[in-house]
């Protein structure tokens, strides 16, 4: 007799998705400066400029329980809120449409987005 115990998906089956940057936004704070305010003045911590950048621009690999519950606290907001768990997370993001040749050659000089201001990642 085997005890059925609780069923885990395959850990390559399931993506995590970092929201930081996009409920951030949600609640008025575009930079990492405001979030970094927010962090000492709601939270009580206080996170360097180069670490608050960090969890804003990218998906970090690791994030401490600690830190976590401070961005929570300082966003007044879910653990939920900033990570999205499941297959909808590996999905491919759906990003601005770069302007270009016809042909998909880059456009001579700079790279532009086809909107006037970029959103932050969905």
């Amino acid at each position: 007799m085997t005890s059925a115990g609780p069923q885990f998906p395959e850990p390559a089956a399931v993506g995590v998705q970092w929201r930081l940057r996009m409920a951030a936004a949600e609640r008025g704070v575009w930079t990492g400066t405001q979030l970094r305010r927010l962090l000492a003045e709601k939270a009580g911590v206080d996170l360097s400029a180069a670490s608050v950048s960090a969890l804003f621009i990218k998906q970090p690999s690791q994030v401490k329980l600690s830190t976590l519950a401070a961005l929570c606290t300082a966003l007044d907001c879910a653990p939920g809120d900033l990570l999205v768990l499941g297959p909808a997370a590996l999905a491919p993001a759906s990003g601005p449409v770069l302007a270009g040749l016809s042909d998909g050659r880059p456009p001579p000089g700079p790279l532009r987005f086809a909107g006037r201001r970029s959103l932050p990642p969905l």
